[in-house]
């Protein structure tokens, strides 16, 4: 799940923070994708159309792997992948943990304990949810970016991980080339610092919020990590003979 909205100066709830959403990133995210989609990532697309090789532009110079053609999404599909990606029953349950989590830890302080502390946790966790949603959804329809991950054809963790590193700092276009993730980095910083802006005075700085655009470009990588191999987990987990 792509949400971080504070992140303390201290060192160590940094890295609370960071087991906390990796442990839940991982198995919940092919789950996630598939209901956004309502296919698998790397599922033929409907409706069908031949499937070929193409070799993709890149603006990076790097040679990208060849791919299947795939339908592109339209800016309803976009919207809808978005719409869920921030506020759908996975996401919800997101909120409600993490808020939850800032609550344990009492971050910010100035925001208390109790029921109404809370409140304000989850609802600054959901706006924070809604800007990157915004946001992405802004850049990917503008610049004709395709949001979805698609699982490698390789084998080998090695290669698989790379595959998922790439997907998250590069992005399918709609013409089926591929270039710079505009849509993902973007989103990532100017939610964190947009959101910082009803925190405490102390958090509103530049540091925390580049900070924070990266740790959620982390939660990213994450993700993308548990798309690419949890089907395989699932599997293993519930089909063994």
């Amino acid at each position: 799940m792509e949400k971080l909205l504070m992140v303390s100066r201290s060192s160590r709830e940094i890295g609370a923070v960071l087991r906390f959403v990796l442990s839940f990133a991982i198995p919940v995210a092919g789950i996630a994708q598939i209901s956004v989609t309502g296919i698998a990532p790397n599922a033929p697309p409907v409706p069908p159309v031949s499937v070929t090789e193409i070799v993709p532009t890149s603006a990076t110079g790097i040679p990208p792997a060849p791919v299947t053609a795939i339908v592109p999404l339209d800016w309803q599909g976009k919207l809808q992948f978005h719409a869920e990606s921030a506020y759908g029953p996975w996401a919800i349950a997101g909120i409600a943990a993490y808020a939850g989590f800032l609550q344990e830890i009492n971050s910010p302080p100035e925001w208390g304990q109790g029921a109404a502390a809370y409140g304000e946790r989850v609802a600054s966790t959901a706006g924070w949810a809604g800007i990157h949603g915004v946001l992405a959804f802004s850049l990917d329809s503008t610049l004709h970016e395709d949001p979805r991950y698609y699982r490698s054809r390789s084998t080998g963790f090695w290669r698989r991980s790379g595959h998922a590193l790439r997907g998250t700092l590069l992005t399918r276009t709609d013409a089926g080339g591929e270039t710079v993730s505009v849509w993902r980095i973007g989103s990532a910083y100017g939610a964190a610092y947009l959101s910082n802006l009803w925190y405490p005075d102390r958090l509103d700085t530049a540091r925390l919020g580049f900070l924070q655009g990266t740790v959620t470009l982390g939660f990213a990588l994450a993700n993308n990590l548990g798309l690419e191999f949890w089907p395989d987990i699932k599997s293993k987990l519930f089909h063994r003979k």
